[in-house]
């Protein structure tokens, strides 16, 4: 009788089990990826089918092995944290499969600006969320995994091994660079979570820029301190090799004062038809300085009635009225702005919000869409959550709408028993006033 044919498929290379370290001195040149579940099994497989045509039918076979699970260096079975981030793990994964061109980076001296500026390329390639899932240089797609690639270390580490890479710091030392680490050692996976920290927003120091490595993908924005929620279980952080230097102002006015270089460039620049770079860098400032909420988008570069009003409430605020608080940037208001002197605009002096379709502050359909990132969808956010529609948010809500919104408004709207087009997730004027009465 002829032997069945039968194909070897050799270990894959990624496996540390004795057998397969055999298999591949036996066999350097292997057929890597042809079997989909642990190589010795195919090969117990193939050794039972020989044994079988061998004894004849009539004789037993043992069965074949199970495959074993992939091997995880230094993590025995059961022992993975159960955490919304994968545990500690070298570059690429248990397999540690080495990146192309090979990248090996060892704990090392950074800036805060290399470090604030390895964060925003995640940001930039809106990094999808994954505990498992691993980037194209080499780290985990989830909070923890972020963080060790911003601070450049040599593997993923997790919520409950960063702070070995830090030393604790008080709210008053915060700076760009730095992180806030909430990790719940009794239940890792209720709220474990780091942010990292890219510099205050007021001047108050009760909002900051966030970056963050959440669902649906990475992002940068004005969080308060310390977070949305357990804001009192997160402890800031200092990466120890981090190198001391003086820290670079954040785009957003985040660094008090860090405009100072920029002198007032003249009155031309401001006003009806006005379109440069001074101002958004006015309005930066003054969102810096609590006047956010006259602007539904932005601030940009075209001047705006959203300008002129966030310039007006800033100048009252100083005490000024009349013709001084005519909402157009003069010297003395640049001033202030630059220096971060003066009074900061207090909560609701901006004025009432833009109105649409006849309804108080409802401003309009355009600023609810997918890709809106505005003031006014973190509004309707936290007006759902007061409502009792906040379920749908795992973290938040925040300026950039999202698939929870949509959720959180669709079921506000068929609690008022509205169905079909008329409950879309989507708020119109009739949803928004509802919301707001």
């Amino acid at each position: 009788m002829e032997s069945p044919v039968f194909e070897e498929i050799d270990p894959a290379s990624d496996c540390d089990c004795p057998g397969c370290v055999h298999w591949r001195r036996a066999l350097p040149h292997s057929w890597s990826g042809r079997a989909s579940t642990h190589p010795a099994a195919h090969r117990a497989l193939a050794l039972a089918a020989v044994a079988s045509a061998t004894l004849g039918a009539s004789h037993a076979v043992p069965a074949a092995a199970a495959p074993h699970a992939p091997n995880r260096p230094g993590v025995f079975a059961g022992d993975e944290p159960d955490s919304p981030q994968g545990g500690s793990a070298p570059l690429h994964g248990p397999g540690g499969r080495p990146a192309k061109p090979p990248v090996a980076p060892t704990p090392t001296a950074i800036t805060r600006t290399e470090i604030i500026n390895r964060a925003k390329t995640w940001v930039a390639a809106k990094v999808p969320y994954s505990m498992s899932a691993f980037w194209s240089d080499g780290y985990r797609q989830d909070c923890s995994g972020y963080v060790s690639m911003a601070w450049r270390l040599p593997g993923n580490e997790w919520t409950g091994s960063l702070a070995q890479y830090g030393e604790r710091i008080s709210k008053e030392e915060l700076q760009p660079g730095d992180i806030l680490l909430f990790h719940n050692a009794s239940d890792p996976a209720n709220g474990s979570h780091v942010t990292i920290f890219g510099g205050w927003t007021d001047a108050a120091h009760t909002r900051y820029t966030a970056y963050e490595q959440t669902r649906p993908h990475t992002r940068r924005q004005t969080t308060p301190y310390a977070y949305w929620n357990d804001s009192d279980r997160y402890v800031p952080y200092r990466y120890k090799d981090v190198i001391p230097e003086e820290p670079a102002p954040e785009p957003d006015g985040g660094t008090p004062g860090a405009p100072a270089v920029t002198p007032y460039p003249g009155a031309a620049y401001f006003g009806p038809g006005a379109n440069n770079k001074y101002v958004t860098l006015l309005g930066r400032m003054l969102v810096a300085r609590g006047a956010g909420g006259s602007y539904a988008a932005g601030p940009g570069p075209r001047w705006t009635e959203a300008d002129r009003r966030a310039v007006r409430a800033f100048q009252q605020a100083q005490g000024w009225t009349g013709a001084a608080a005519d909402g157009l940037p003069g010297p003395r208001t640049w001033e202030l702005l630059v220096t971060g002197e003066g009074e900061d605009v207090r909560d609701g002096a901006v004025g009432p919000p833009p109105a649409s379709h006849g309804v108080p502050g409802y401003p309009g359909r355009a600023l609810f869409r997918p890709g809106a990132d505005n003031a006014y969808v973190t509004r309707l956010g936290r007006q759902l959550v007061r409502k009792g529609f906040g379920r749908f948010y795992t973290v938040g809500p925040g300026p950039r709408w999202t698939e929870a919104d949509r959720r959180a408004v669709e079921a506000f709207q068929r609690a008022q028993g509205w169905r079909g087009g008329a409950a879309d997730g989507y708020p119109g004027p009739e949803t928004w006033r509802r919301l707001f009465s």
